[in-house]
């Protein structure tokens, strides 16, 4: 299994002749220096003959002498310090012949099939002292490199940086501060946070990412603009969501189910826009993916809502061995469409949706009417959408099965998604449209989330027929969702009137 750990370091450039002071700063909380025992290292870096990985922020390589031979994939913390170099860690001891699977599964997104191959081999001399507190606790470490860049033999390029990557002790964030501003001025330089590859690979290695980039759309340009922001925009949402489904992270799974969603909506919003055979496929491919997805994701809701269902009634309370009993069905139900999603993730049908969701994005084949202005040709798309959900809306009875209130759902996030695709170019009368329908699809969101809830509760007995207690828990729970769902639906007439008031549709007529 993969160590992980985040790497929060800064980097600095020195010249050949510098001389690091001394770095014991008690005001700091740095007590103690301690200098380890330089090491030599050799790191082979892999990449795409076109780089793809350097170009998204992520390094992977392998290197000897420190400790066992180490794969290690360095990836971008979007959550991390603001200040310096952000990076999550993973290693996994082995042969630089086998990339290890746990580490190339991770960029299946990235790489789309492409093979990775060395791109740069690094021998590094490093010093390291690390800075502790009073109570030992690792402050910082700082790390003098000095880095050969080798062609076989030959060393092509040299380099020196100093490194100053934060501890996990408390006030580390602070010493590393004082020990950077310590360096600075016994001559360092502020450098580029840049790993060491990026730097020995140079420009080519900093180039914008493959994925084409959305273009920037206002009410003048041609409607097909924003076609190409919708497709781009969805793509990237896509591979940056997929390494997050991949390992765990909170919430991935939903977004990248909501991307593809997305997507479709406004691909059937923009139909008029668009004459490319390839759409029919990507739709339905995008439907098979946020299908794959959708039962985690909905197993995830239901777990979240579990207890706060078992308390909607204090004086009525539920045994706690049963909603025990009711989270750990649930969550080996959770684990099982995990790993069907995942299953999904690894298969070749996945990779073939990724390439035509590129090809497509990339070039797309428009119609005449995408040539003419967002101004001019957006506003009725929106307005058939709401049109859709108004007509559904207005005729909800409350005796009316789920499967109704469940496509006027439908129907308003349709709605609330094509108008915050126009929003970025038609400003504040779409975005008034876009949070009613917003309002409305989280009434009848709240609406589908109890229904379905109703229905799994009511399902979990079967899978373990001699559980009376689960059996009575999985009824008085149903029960509550039904009681809540007639909530719902008598409050829904009147939230409809204030969503269509205050959704200011007039601007979709022309």
């Amino acid at each position: 299994m993969a160590a992980r750990s985040t790497e929060v370091e800064t980097k600095l450039g020195v010249h050949g002749l510098f001389v690091v002071p001394d770095l014991s700063d008690p005001a700091a909380g740095v007590v103690e220096v301690q200098q380890r025992p330089p090491l030599a290292l050799r790191a082979t870096y892999v990449d795409t003959p076109a780089l793809r990985l350097a170009r998204e922020g992520i390094t992977l390589r392998h290197r000897t002498g420190e400790g066992a031979p180490r794969w290690t994939l360095k990836l971008p913390n979007l959550n991390g310090s603001s200040n310096g170099l952000s990076r999550d860690e993973l290693s996994v001891d082995g042969p630089m012949s086998t990339l290890p699977d746990e580490l190339r599964t991770l960029l299946v997104a990235v790489l789309r099939g492409q093979d990775v191959h060395p791109v740069a081999v690094l021998k590094t001399d490093r010093s390291t002292v690390v800075l502790l507190d009073a109570e030992g606790g690792l402050l910082a470490e700082v790390v003098d490199d000095t880095v050969s860049v080798l062609q076989g033999r030959r060393v092509v390029t040299r380099f020196r940086e100093i490194e100053v990557e934060q501890g996990e002790a408390a006030g580390a964030a602070d010493a590393c501060r004082a020990v950077t501003e310590r360096l600075l001025a016994a001559g360092a330089v502020a450098a580029e946070q840049l790993p060491k590859v990026v730097r020995a690979l140079g420009p080519r290695a900093q180039e914008p990412s493959d994925l084409p980039a959305p273009p920037v759309v206002d009410a003048r340009s041609p409607a097909g603009d924003l076609v190409l922001s919708a497709l781009r925009t969805a793509l990237a949402r896509v591979v940056a969501n997929d390494l997050g489904v991949r390992r765990a992270e909170h919430d991935a799974v939903h977004q990248m189910r909501v991307a593809c969603r997305r997507l479709r909506s406004d691909l059937r919003t923009f139909r008029a826009l668009v004459e490319d055979e390839r759409v029919g496929p990507l739709r339905d491919e995008l439907k098979w993916l946020a299908g794959s997805l959708g039962e985690a994701r909905d197993l995830e809701v239901l777990l979240e809502r579990v207890d706060e269902v078992a308390s909607r009634d204090p004086l009525c309370a539920l045994e706690e061995a049963g909603v025990a009993d009711v989270r750990r069905l649930l969550q080996r139900n959770e684990d099982k469409a995990l790993a069907a999603a995942h299953e999904a993730l690894a298969s070749p049908r996945y990779l073939a949706l990724l390439q035509l969701l590129v090809d497509v994005a990339d070039e797309p084949r428009l119609t005449e009417l995408a040539a003419q202005p967002c101004r001019d040709v957006l506003p009725p798309m929106v307005g058939g959408a709401w049109d859709h959900v108004a007509r559904r809306a207005g005729k909800l009875h409350t005796a009316d099965p789920d499967e109704e209130w469940h496509r006027a759902r439908i129907l308003a996030k349709r709605a609330r998604y094509a108008a915050e695709a126009v929003a970025v170019v038609l400003g504040k009368p779409a975005r008034r449209t876009a949070a009613a329908a917003e309002r409305v699809q989280e009434v009848l969101g709240e609406h589908q989330d109890a229904a379905y809830a109703a229905d799994h509760f009511l399902a979990l007995p079967r899978l373990e027929p001699g559980n009376g207690v689960l059996a009575v828990t999985c009824g008085r729970l149903a029960e509550r969702e039904r009681a809540h769902i007639r909530t719902v639906r008598d409050g829904f007439p009147k939230a409809w009137r204030k969503a269509r008031r205050k959704g200011a549709t007039g601007w979709m007529r022309g």
